[in-house]
Parts: structure tokens; sequence; C-alpha cells
């Protein structure tokens, strides 16, 4: 019997297969928060199963930790490319002094920071700087 989670999977996979165009089109930003959103459910799955494994299985857990940091690296891109792509109601990006300036673009885009800023509180916790910036984090340690 399939678990709950292949059923997550799958009803990605099948989100994909509906709903992305063929050819060029830049995703937006309601596609870009849903898969924040998304990175940051695995985060969160990922990190409770390292805490469970770290006791029984180091060498395993050692592996869990970094995809966990994989997939913060990769939430933190799409972080930023949701900031960078067009706003719904201009339909245009954000100009280059806007994005230095970090201006925020009020509700309901700080859903997508506040996920993101709830979140790094726990990743700055469990890594330290050079486990988020080391492009070598496949490294067993046991």
């Amino acid at each position: 019997m399939p678990s709950a989670l292949q059923y997550a999977t799958e009803a990605v996979d099948f989100h994909r297969a509906l709903t992305v165009p063929r050819g060029p089109a830049a995703a937006g930003r309601t596609e870009l928060d849903a898969l924040h959103a998304h990175l940051l459910a695995l985060y969160h799955l990922l990190d409770a199963h390292t805490d469970r494994t770290a006791r029984l299985a180091p060498a395993e857990a050692d592996r869990l930790r970094a995809c966990r940091i994989r997939i913060w690296q990769a939430a933190d891109h799409l972080h930023a490319a949701y900031h960078r792509a067009p706003h719904p109601v201009t339909g245009r990006p954000p100009t280059r002094e806007a994005c230095r300036a970090r201006l925020p673009e009020g509700a309901p885009e700080h859903t997508v920071c506040g996920r993101h800023l709830s979140t790094a509180v726990t990743v700055r916790r469990d890594h330290t700087p050079t486990d988020l910036h080391d492009p070598l984090t496949d490294r067993a340690q046991h």
C-alpha cells in the first residue's frame, strides 16, 4: 500500500504534467510560492528523520543532514527567484533599485518571506555558515 508521501510525490508529478506549459514561459509567483512551501515542508520532514536516525545510524544521519542542507539551499534560491519574478499586478519584474533596497511588497507577498524567515531560525540553529555555503555537503563524516 502506498504511503501518504508517495501520494504527495505523485500529486506533484501530476501537477507538473497538467499545469506546466511546454515551451518558454517564466514561472509565476504563485507557482514559486507553492514550490517554496513544498521544499520547506520537505526540509522539516528530513529534519524529523535526521533527528530520529542520528542515534541509531550516524552515517545515514549524516547523509540525511546533507540532504536537508541542499533542500534549504534550493528553498533559498526559490525565495530569491520569487522576488525577481514579474509582479502579478504590473507584469514587470522589480527594478534593480527595489531589489537592492529589499523593499517589502506587502501582503500576501510577505507570506513567502514569513515562511522563509521562520524556517531560517531552525536552519541557523542546526547548521553552521560553513555547512550552508559548502558546495560539498556530501562529505561523509563516518
